[in-house]
Formats: C-alpha cells, sequence, structure tokens
C-alpha cells in the first residue's frame, strides 16, 4: 500500500469516527468493508420538499490522493434530482478540484450534496423534471433499493424500516379497498330499499303514478260526470216506477 493511500485511509478513519459522533442530518454513510476508499450514502428526503419519504443511495469514491483531492459523487436510486451511475459535476466533487479545500471532510461532502439536490441549480449530471415525478420516484425508492445488494449489507436499520413502510402501504391499500366494497354494498341495500318500497305503494306503480299526477281539471271533469251519471239514473228509476203505478 503505497503511502499516499495510506495517508487517505487514516484521514477517512478520522471522518468516519467523526461522522458517528456528530451525525450529518438526513444522510448516513459507510465504507466498504473491504474497501475505505468507497462509501455509500443514503439521503433521507427532507420533509416539506418533492423528496419527502424517498431514501436515495449513492456513493462516494475517493482517490488515493485525498484529501488533496476531491471524490467523484454518484447517486444510484432514481430520484428526479441527478443522473443515475453518473460523475456528477458538484463544487465538492472531483469535476472542480481548482475549488476543493483539503479541509472539508466527509461530513461537509454529504452537506454539500443534500443542500444541492434540494435546489434547482443545473449542473452537468442533473436532470429536469416535475414535482410530481419527484414524489413519485420517492415512493419508489423503497422497493428499488431494496434490490441493491450493497445497500442491504450495509444498512440493515434502513431495510428493516423499509419493510415495515412497505408493509403499512400494503395494509393501507387492503383497507382501502375493503371500505370501497362496503360502501358499494350499502349503495345496492339502499337501491333494493328503494325499489321494494316503491312496490309496497300498489300492485300497480304505473297505476299509481297516474292517480298521483292527476291534473285539477281532470278532477272536475270526472266529478261532473259521476254527478250525470247520477242524475241519469235517478231520472230512468222514477220514470219506471211512474209507469209500473199507471198501469
Amino acid at each position: 500500500m503505497s503511502r499516499k493511500t495510506n495517508s487517505a485511509t487514516a484521514r477517512l478513519k478520522q471522518d468516519y469516527i467523526r461522522l458517528k459522533k456528530d451525525p450529518v442530518p438526513y444522510v448516513v454513510a459507510e465504507p466498504l468493508p473491504s474497501n475505505i476508499l468507497e462509501w455509500h450514502y443514503v439521503v433521507n428526503g427532507p420533509e416539506n420538499t418533492p423528496y419527502e419519504g424517498g431514501l436515495y443511495h449513492g456513493k462516494l469514491v475517493f482517490p488515493r490522493e485525498f484529501p488533496f483531492k476531491p471524490p467523484s459523487i454518484y447517486m444510484i436510486t432514481p430520484n428526479g434530482r441527478f443522473k443515475t451511475n453518473t460523475r456528477l459535476c458538484l463544487s465538492i466533487s472531483d469535476f472542480h478540484p481548482d475549488t476543493w479545500n483539503p479541509a472539508w471532510c466527509v461530513s461537509t461532502i454529504l452537506t454539500g450534496l443534500l443542500s444541492f439536490m434540494i435546489e434547482k441549480s443545473p449542473t452537468l449530471g442533473s436532470i429536469d423534471t416535475s414535482e410530481y415525478e419527484k414524489m413519485q420516484l420517492a415512493i419508489q425508492s423503497l422497493e428499488f433499493n431494496l434490490k441493491d445488494k450493497i445497500f442491504c449489507e450495509l444498512f440493515p436499520d434502513l431495510v428493516t424500516s423499509i419493510k415495515k413502510e412497505l408493509e403499512r402501504r400494503a395494509e393501507a391499500v387492503i383497507a382501502a379497498r375493503s371500505s370501497s366494497l362496503n360502501n358499494q354494498g350499502d349503495g345496492d341495500a339502499r337501491a333494493n330499499m328503494n325499489g321494494t318500497q316503491l312496490g309496497l305503494r300498489g300492485t300497480h306503480p304505473q297505476l299509481n303514478h297516474n292517480q298521483d299526477n292527476q291534473s285539477p281539471l281532470q278532477s272536475a271533469l270526472t266529478n261532473i260526470c259521476v254527478i250525470i251519471g247520477f242524475a241519469a239514473f235517478a231520472y230512468t228509476v222514477k220514470y219506471v216506477l211512474l209507469t209500473i203505478a199507471t198501469d
């Protein structure tokens, strides 16, 4: 192992201890057990941003000359802000060695990455997507990360949290479907009840409908016809009785 690699290893070990004592908000990071020059990080999408609820896995690849040269920065989880598996052009990455400060540590890099992620400034490696697309990718990020072997090995606590969240989502979907079916069943029952009530009005619903909607004029004509008919009947009876009496 070269002297430069020894220097980078010593510095990264110090940074790891510092990171554990003073974590970066919304970000966790772990080096590969087999190679301390490659670190993997996970950004927890901050509240009130399109990334809220998402977990974004990426990696930092440090040169043997670290801290005198900056690392390469990659994003692995689809996020709507950066291209995946592509070197990102940031002021804290190897795209800008002229702006790099050897005093910066891993915590500084992660803080700068988070800050740039929630901004909208374009750069090489960034992409332009809507807030809706970012929100959808945030939802999908959990299942995506479970398919990554390195993610699962380095962040077992996050894997447990993800599985619990996915179970909660599945239960919520089942509950929503059950509620929808119950509401549909109640609607069918109300329709059947209304039909039964309609039938109880009489054996001829159409007749009942016609009676209910009879106009006042129709009612008056009906009454007049009844009176005339009754008068005619009375006259006929009287005529018959007079004829009998005469005979």
